[in-house]
């Protein structure tokens, strides 16, 4: 076990993209990663960042997997944590595991998690085993966009000067703030925000697998999904318990890809809003 370097990033995107191709095909469903260029970038861009930890793995000189922590101050993100199917169920996956919450606990994180295929028996055994705690059912949900607003609501592009108000809802409804990855939103145009009788009720840093949504109420965050010009990756994943909001999804045309899991290990709060997790959490 080594630290991940930015030259490792074309073998470790390799074993990711067929990692999970693998897994998904095996069980009738697409892969997270359309090629191996996406995974190769996230790697690269993982290995060569700030406040990002990495573990590769290595038998006899050969890249077998590797794993990411993604920091984030407060609680970290784990993944994608990618085993060589030829090394598969030989422990290497645990011991990835094993690096970077030896991490986490090292740097005072006051929690860690992660999502999880839910179709995916050896994950979901290994992170249970590890301490991770099954905290919500997700679907995946993907489709064209849908240009649909709602009276009261204007969704709007975020700036530096909702930055505050906005580390204030995420605290208020998950008992953290994200405000690490709101910044990296504005730059990428991602950021919106939606307001109510004046006041911003949510945001979102992404509507898409990277991205996390929150909002005080459901109609703020079907707003913030309706204004949306598309949703990226393989979709954005939405607690299936909020009946409502999967239900309006469907009526208009939105589809389920997937089932996914988020765990935690650690601090963990019930939300008390409306959200969409990001594949990290």
């Amino acid at each position: 076990m080594r630290p991940g370097k930015p030259e490792d990033a074309w073998a470790c995107g390799a074993i990711c993209y067929n990692a999970f191709k693998g897994i998904a095909e095996a069980h009738h469903f697409p892969p997270d990663f359309p090629d191996i260029e996406m995974a190769v970038g996230l790697m690269n861009y993982a290995f060569s960042s700030a406040g990002v930890y990495s573990v590769v793995a290595e038998e006899n000189g050969q890249i077998v997997g590797s794993n990411i922590l993604w920091e984030n101050g407060f609680i970290g993100g784990v993944g994608p944590i990618t085993v060589d199917p030829a090394c598969q169920n030989a422990e290497v996956g645990k011991k990835l595991m094993e690096q970077v919450l030896h991490r986490a606990e090292d740097i005072k994180l006051a929690g860690v998690r992660l999502v999880q295929a839910a179709y995916h028996n050896r994950s979901l055994a290994l992170y249970t085993k590890l301490g991770f705690d099954v905290r919500e059912a997700l679907s995946v949900i993907q489709g064209a966009a849908l240009a649909i607003r709602f009276p009261g609501y204007r969704v709007r592009a975020g700036n530096e000067a909702d930055l505050n108000f906005c580390n204030q809802l995420c605290y208020k409804i998950h008992g953290h703030d994200r405000s690490h990855e709101l910044p990296g939103a504005i730059k990428a145009g991602t950021f919106f925000v939606v307001e109510y009788d004046g006041m911003i009720s949510g945001y979102t840093t992404q509507v898409g697998f990277l991205g996390h949504s929150i909002a005080a109420t459901n109609t703020g965050l079907k707003a913030l999904i309706g204004a949306s010009a598309n949703f990226s990756g393989p979709g954005f994943l939405l607690p299936s318990r909020n009946a409502e909001v999967l239900r309006w999804c469907l009526q208009n045309g939105l589809r389920i890809i997937e089932p996914m899991t988020l765990m935690s290990k650690g601090l963990y709060n019930d939300p008390a809003g409306a959200f969409l997790p990001s594949v990290l959490y």
